[in-house]
């Protein structure tokens, strides 16, 4: 009796411990409707960058957000960097550029509220017929808000390049 009740102890560690590091769990309902908002919100910034539409692309920010920038090496609230910025979007509305944001990832880790996103964007501009396109490796820091998904802490860590933003999926493909 004492032999299978050690057996019986030790399976359920097992299983314990594998639940633990998610090896014994299926995404569950609840994690597959985070990714498909975090989706939806990766596909607003990239619809308010191609249009121009600055209001929008600051709503997806949080107001105390922060951009990290490991080219600059310094860090400052969100709220200066999108001011930078606005002149891009403005062009880009009034067709004087073309802009472009697209998103890929090799690590989402989530929650009901929370997310850190680790992966790749690509950044194109087109101007006068003369385009230039970077891919840089980044992480962001989500909270969901009263207005939804927002960034609270947005990583620029470095270039990346073709060849390694080829090796992730597209949104909706993970």
């Amino acid at each position: 009796m004492t032999k299978n009740l050690s057996r019986l102890l030790c399976f359920f560690t097992i299983l314990t411990v594998a639940g633990s590091f998610g090896l014994a769990d299926e995404p569950s309902e609840t994690s597959q409707k985070t990714i498909a908002e975090l989706n939806a919100y990766w596909k607003e910034v990239s619809r308010s960058v191609r249009e121009g539409d600055f209001a929008g692309y600051a709503a997806t920010c949080h107001p105390e957000g922060v951009l990290v920038s490991g080219s600059k090496k310094s860090s400052y609230p969100l709220s200066q960097a999108l001011e930078g910025w606005k002149p891009g979007f403005e062009d880009t509305l009034a067709k004087r550029m073309e802009a472009s944001v697209e998103f890929r990832f090799s690590q989402r880790l989530i929650g009901t509220q929370t997310a850190h996103e680790t992966g790749i964007f690509r950044y194109a501009t087109s101007r006068d017929g003369e385009e230039a396109v970077a891919f840089i490796h980044f992480e962001g820091l989500l909270k969901k808000t009263p207005k939804g998904w927002q960034i609270l802490m947005e990583y620029q860590k470095s270039e990346a390049t073709e060849a390694e933003w080829k090796t992730l999926a597209p949104i909706g493909n993970e």
